[in-house]
């Protein structure tokens, strides 16, 4: 099952995305420059293989809901995020906020 969830983020409504799968949950939210995702995203996969597509990404590990990516600390960000500010340990919604 899907869910499409309008998220508050400072003055800005995103679209949350949850995607239930057997044993997991896929949990993301977008803006128009990057996003940040569940533990499922593979960072090192997009800094090195994908690299040449500039993708501005966070990744928070442990989470289940999209309330608790929007709250948990990133565990890993993409080379693109940083340059944008994003870091490590910084919740998700202020990753967010600077992707905006």
């Amino acid at each position: 099952m899907m869910r499409m969830t309008p998220l508050h983020v400072g003055e800005h409504t995103l679209i949350g995305i949850e995607v239930k799968l057997p044993k997991t949950t896929l949990v993301v939210v977008s803006t128009e420059k990057g996003y940040i995702m569940c533990g499922a995203l593979d960072v090192a996969l997009l800094n090195e293989k994908l690299k040449d597509r500039g993708i501005v990404a966070g990744r928070a590990v442990g989470v289940k809901t999209l309330e608790e990516l929007l709250a948990a600390p990133l565990e890993s960000v993409t080379i693109e995020a940083e340059r944008l500010g994003v870091t490590v340990g910084m919740k998700g919604s202020d990753a967010l906020l600077k992707m905006m």
